[in-house]
């Protein structure tokens, strides 16, 4: 097993630095001067910056330090964004250093062919010929043409691929620290009764309070769920990348959630790489109910919800049959269960409607097609059978604290009785 993850290892390794480096050739090396400073610079942030982000990997996941985790994640995260923007761009502009270059050597071909002199038969002797060994002038600047042109070609390309990376991941980034938008969704319940018609519950997933997102952070995501008014908050796992010691100051602001209900929480597969007892307790302490494998009765309908899958190597995963197994089928049910994918289990116990996160809605722009082939719904609202699945994109972000074109969000879903 060592062997193979040390193998899985170095071929990541080797292909990271395999993505780097076609990067650098066409950023750096094609467009300076060879030891030139430019070169050089370029050359430095392409070694850098790339150890800074696996470094970042390694700090959170070997719980150094948390000053230590802190100094690495902002610019080993951000790198990770910005140098996946920047091999999309780079390949984006492609073909267009593929057509130059043709011309250029095209260009060059049919200059040198040109200065080659046409074989004729022998003449009088006539006044001295110039030097045959003299390159002809015609070929020689052709040929240097075409050179500045690649060059300022390559330039074109590259600097178009760095600003339209840079602003790419500017803007996502963006659009994470100024706080997840308020989305509301209407879902029908068959067996609501008429009196919850309009029930409203404020869904956040994948806070992801860590090195990166601080406690300003939890201040933002509580203000803008009780600016929202719900009956119940539901908190669907992944609150956390850290220990309780690192991240309870920045999960603090969490005990200021507003609600008429409450406020509840089940683990995701991050609270496993934090310490899932630890943050089990301390979420008791700022008001939350954790439903472990659990359900509660509520005037309306009943809530319940079930571990991660991560929680089956501590020999705490789902149990949807401990949750669910003996309730009344004619109540309506509500399951919180981090990942989208235990919706399959969900339907063979009636659940009515499953609320997840996990996915972020891909997070990182083509990131939504990884996602999708590994969850039933990677965002929104969707049927399996006569169970409803709402997954949320998250208010938060895993690594970069960016997000393109899967923005953050809290989801305010108001239940909707068909007695109404």
């Amino acid at each position: 097993m060592v062997i193979v993850f040390v193998l899985v290892a170095l071929a990541v390794l080797a292909l990271v630095a395999g993505l780097h480096w076609y990067v650098w050739c066409r950023l750096v090396r094609d467009t300076t001067r060879p030891r030139g400073a430019a070169r050089r610079a370029g050359s430095v942030l392409f070694v850098a910056a790339p150890v800074l982000m696996i470094a970042a990997l390694v700090a959170e996941r070997s719980g150094a330090p948390f000053w230590l985790q802190r100094a690495l994640a902002w610019p080993g995260f951000l790198w990770m964004a910005l140098a996946l923007y920047l091999l999309l761009a780079t390949l984006a502009t492609e073909p267009v250093r593929v057509w130059a270059g043709r011309r250029a050597r095209r260009a060059t071909r049919e200059a040198v062919l040109a200065s080659v002199p046409v074989l004729s038969p022998p003449a009088e002797p006539s006044a001295p010929a110039d030097d045959p060994a003299e390159p002809a002038p015609q070929a020689s600047a052709v040929a240097a043409s075409a050179l500045s042109r690649r060059v300022f070609v390559s330039r074109v390309a590259g600097g178009t691929a760095a600003a339209v990376a840079l602003g790419t991941t500017g803007w996502g980034t963006y659009g994470v620290l100024r706080g997840p938008r308020v989305k509301r969704l209407t879902v029908p319940l068959a067996k609501l009764p008429r009196s919850a018609h309009g029930f409203r519950i404020a869904v956040v997933s994948d806070i992801h309070l860590g090195p990166v997102l601080g406690r300003s952070f939890a201040r933002t995501v509580v203000d803008t769920i009780n600016s929202t008014q719900p009956d119940m908050i539901a908190v669907v796992g992944d609150l956390v990348d850290g220990s309780v010691k690192n991240l309870g100051p920045a999960a603090a602001p969490l005990a200021g959630l507003e609600s008429r209900l409450g406020t509840y929480f089940v683990t995701g597969n991050h609270e496993y790489f934090s310490g899932a007892a630890q943050w089990l307790d301390e979420v008791r302490t700022l008001g939350m109910r954790p439903l472990e494998n659990a359900r509660t009765e509520l005037p309306y309908f009943d809530l319940a919800g079930v571990n991660d899958l991560q929680g089956e190597s501590e020999g705490h995963g789902p149990d949807f049959r401990k949750a669910l197994g003996d309730r009344d089928p004619a109540r309506a049910c509500v399951l919180m269960a981090h990942q989208p994918v235990q919706v399959h289990e969900a339907v063979h116990y009636d659940v009515d409607l499953q609320l997840s996160g996990h996915t972020h809605g891909g997070q990182l722009w083509p990131g939504n097609l990884i996602a999708k082939a590994a969850n039933p719904t990677v965002a929104g609202l969707d049927r399996y059978g006569d169970t409803q699945l709402y997954v949320s994109r998250g208010a938060g972000a895993w690594g970069p604290p960016t997000r393109v074109w899967a923005p953050s969000d809290i989801t305010v879903i108001e239940l909707a009785s068909r007695e109404a």
